[in-house]
């Protein structure tokens, strides 16, 4: 008779989903600070 709401399930799901990728992106961006340092001070120093 009455049929589930998925509508506010699957907006939960996409946000969990952006709240991962954020996560990733900020965790891999602490691992690699050092390399894009010495990149971009090469770049400076370049210039």
């Amino acid at each position: 008779m009455f049929l589930p709401k998925t509508q506010g399930q699957g907006l939960a799901e996409y946000a969990l989903i952006l709240a991962l990728i954020a996560i990733l992106a900020v965790t891999a961006l602490m691992f690699l600070s050092g390399q894009i340092d010495s990149i971009l001070s090469k770049i400076g120093k370049a210039l």
